[in-house]
C-alpha cells in the first residue's frame, strides 16, 4: 500500500533541487515545491521563472523524475497522493484556475474550489497566516508579493484578492491610475492582471473603502481596472444576509475583462437572516478562559435588575476620572429589540459612543476583526474558535496551529465563506 506521507516527502527532496532557483526574494523553497506538485496534480501550468526554463518543459522534467523514482504513473492516483490527506481539497475534474492574493488563511480559496476551482499560485506576507494555510490547503503560500514577477505566476482564469486598503497617490502626476497606485498592494494586483490577463478577479476589502478620502481611493482603483482592460462591478453585501449570524458588510468588486464582451454582472441577492447564534454556539462547551469577567458579568446584572425602571439604564460611573468621558457623560446600557446589549458612554442627547457590545443567542454578533471576538451576555462568554470559524462559514474541519490568539486574529481578517462562494458562483455562470 502507498503511504501518502513517505510519497510527498521523497517528492519534495527529489524535486526540491531543481526548485531552488525558482523561489523569489522573500519566500520558501516549499512554496515552489507544495505549488509544483498540486499542478502536476491538478494538471495545471507550473510557477518558474522563464528566464531560467519554460513552464511546460519544467513540469515535463519534474514528472519525469518522479516518474523515474516510482511516484508518478497517472494523475488520478497522483491527486490521491497529493490532496488525499487534506479534509478540504479541489475537485479532479478542474472546472477553472485561479490564483489566491493575500491569502490570509484561504478563505476565499475555499470559496473558489467549492465552485470546482483549482488554486495554481498562493501568496502571503504573513508567517502565522502561511502556517495556518499550509495546514489546511496543502501548501506553502508564497510571501512578499512585491517581490514576484508576474510573468512567473502560472496562467489562470480568476485572480482573488482581498487586497489590504493604502492610500493612493493624489499628487497629480498625469501618468494615468496605473501610476497612481504605484507603491501600493493594489498596483501588483494592476501588474499581475495587465501580464497574465485573467478573465475575471474578484477583489475584496473593507465597506469603508468605498468612501476612503471622499471615495477618491475606490474611483481611483475602478479607472485603474478600467485602464487595465476590465469593467470592474462593485457592490457591499452583508454577511447577515448569507446565513450566517454576524453582521459584517465588505465591498466586493468583480472585474471582467474587456475583450469578453459581458457588460453587465449581477451579485447574488440573498437575503436569508434566518440564523442566529444558538445555531452555531456549543452551549456544552465549558471553557472556563472564554469567559467574560467579573466587572461585566456585574454590570449586565445591574442592567437587567434595572431594565424595566428605564429603557436606558444609568450605571455607576463613580469609578472614573470626572474629566474623563465616562466620568462626564456617564455609562448607558440598552437593551435592542433583537435581543443585542449595547453600552454606551452618553445617553441618546450626548455623545453616544458605543463602548461595548453583548449579542445573544437569540440575534447575530457584530463583526469577527483581528482584536474583538463577539461575546454573550446570556451565556457569559465569548465565542469559541470553532464557533468564530462557523461566525465566517468555515467548516469545523478547518484546523490552527497557532495560537488561539492568532486564530482568532486570522479569522478576523478573513472573509465569510458563504459570501464568496456565491459571488464565484455567479461568476462561473458567466463562464459557462
Amino acid at each position: 500500500m502507498r503511504n501518502k506521507n513517505d510519497i510527498l516527502l521523497q517528492a519534495e527532496e527529489i524535486i526540491k533541487p531543481l526548485a531552488l532557483e525558482h523561489v523569489p526574494q522573500a519566500s520558501n523553497v516549499a512554496a515552489v515545491v507544495d505549488q509544483w506538485l498540486h499542478a502536476i496534480a491538478t494538471d495545471s501550468q507550473f510557477y518558474c521563472n522563464p528566464d531560467v526554463c519554460k513552464p511546460a518543459q519544467l513540469k515535463k522534467s519534474v514528472i519525469t523524475q518522479l516518474q523515474h523514482n516510482g511516484l508518478y504513473t497517472k494523475r488520478d492516483t497522483f491527486f490521491d497522493d497529493v490532496f488525499g490527506g487534506l479534509n478540504l481539497k479541489p475537485e479532479f475534474d478542474t472546472k477553472f484556475r485561479f490564483i489566491d492574493l493575500f491569502a490570509g488563511i484561504g478563505g476565499i480559496r475555499l470559496g473558489a474550489q467549492s465552485n470546482g476551482g483549482a488554486c495554481v499560485f498562493s501568496s502571503e506576507f504573513d508567517t502565522f497566516a502561511q502556517n495556518t494555510y499550509s495546514c489546511n490547503h496543502g501548501e506553502y503560500p508564497f510571501g512578499d508579493i512585491t517581490n514576484i514577477r508576474e510573468k512567473n505566476i502560472p496562467d489562470h482564469d480568476l485572480l482573488l484578492a482581498g487586497f489590504p486598503c493604502q492610500p493612493f497617490s493624489y499628487s497629480g502626476r498625469c501618468e494615468g491610475f496605473e501610476d497612481k497606485t504605484r507603491g501600493t498592494l493594489f498596483f501588483d494586483v494592476l501588474r499581475i492582471l495587465e501580464q497574465k490577463k485573467p478573465k475575471f478577479a474578484l477583489l475584496e476589502n473593507v465597506k469603508g473603502f468605498k468612501s476612503h478620502n471622499n471615495g477618491e481611493t475606490m474611483f481611483i482603483a475602478l479607472k485603474a481596472l478600467d485602464e487595465a482592460g476590465y469593467v470592474p462591478h462593485w457592490t457591499i453585501l452583508n454577511s447577515y444576509d448569507y446565513g450566517v449570524p454576524q453582521y459584517r458588510e465588505r465591498w466586493y468588486c468583480v472585474a471582467i475583462r474587456k475583450d469578453l464582451g459581458i457588460t453587465d454582472f449581477s451579485f447574488p441577492d440573498f437575503k436569508d437572516r434566518k440564523t442566529k447564534l444558538k445555531d452555531i454556539v456549543d452551549l456544552s462547551d465549558d471553557d472556563e478562559s472564554l469567559s467574560i469577567t467579573n466587572f461585566e458579568k456585574n454590570r449586565i446584572k445591574y442592567h437587567f435588575d434595572n431594565y424595566e425602571k428605564q429603557e436606558r439604564v444609568q450605571h455607576d460611573n463613580s469609578m472614573y476620572e470626572p474629566h474623563t468621558k465616562k466620568g462626564r457623560h456617564g455609562v448607558f446600557s440598552f437593551l435592542k429589540p433583537d435581543g443585542a446589549l449595547r453600552f454606551h458612554v452618553g445617553d441618546v442627547a450626548k455623545t453616544q459612543i458605543q463602548e461595548a457590545f453583548y449579542a445573544s443567542l437569540e440575534t447575530y454578533a457584530p463583526t469577527i476583526i483581528a482584536n474583538r471576538v463577539p461575546k454573550l451576555w446570556d451565556i457569559q462568554r465569548k465565542l469559541s474558535v470553532t464557533e468564530s470559524l462557523r461566525l465566517q462559514g468555515f467548516p469545523d474541519e478547518f484546523h490552527f496551529r497557532v495560537s488561539k490568539a492568532q486564530a482568532y486574529k486570522q479569522l478576523g481578517n478573513s472573509v465569510t465563506l458563504n459570501v464568496v462562494q456565491a459571488i464565484i458562483g455567479n461568476i462561473i455562470k458567466i463562464k459557462d
